[in-house]
């Protein structure tokens, strides 16, 4: 009974160590760039509602011609609401219509984290919209803009 628990103990064993083998797998994450990232515009965050927000944010694309929004490593926004989003828009204010949706506004994603972030932008980003937004929906309010040129 021993031998037979000890060979299939051993057998674990090897079939793990061969599952477990070193691989040359590179894997991509499509959601930053790839390559040389070239900025086509950039803004810098102007403050809004007490939130201390700052920073730089990019607009460019990388080496494969993919379009990326980019929050530079000096990004800071306030993050205890949880519920900060960026949006691109046609002007320096946010302006909402929840029951026909407002084509000057186009939602991006929520802001996960200060420093360094980026969106990949699928589709492409049309030339009419020209300011980032910072927004918290919880509060109601502004967090910052950025008027990209």
């Amino acid at each position: 009974m021993k031998s037979s628990l000890l060979l299939g103990l051993a057998f674990s064993f090897l079939t793990f160590l061969s599952c477990t083998k070193e691989s040359d797998e590179v894997i991509i994450d499509s959601s930053l760039p790839q390559g040389a990232f070239v900025a086509s515009k950039s803004g810098t965050i102007v403050e809004q509602s007490d939130t201390k927000s700052t920073g730089t944010i990019t607009l460019g694309k990388d080496a494969k011609g993919t379009e990326f929004l980019k929050f530079g490593s000096d990004f800071v926004t306030v993050l205890a609401t949880g519920t900060v989003s960026v949006y691109l828009s046609t002007s320096a204010v946010f302006t909402a219509s929840p029951g026909t949706g407002n084509p000057d506004l186009r939602l991006v994603g929520p802001v996960a984290k200060n420093g360094e972030l980026y969106f990949k932008m699928d589709p492409t980003v049309p030339s009419k919209f020209t300011h980032v937004i910072l927004w918290c929906g919880t509060a109601g309010v502004p967090f910052g803009y950025a008027n990209l040129k």
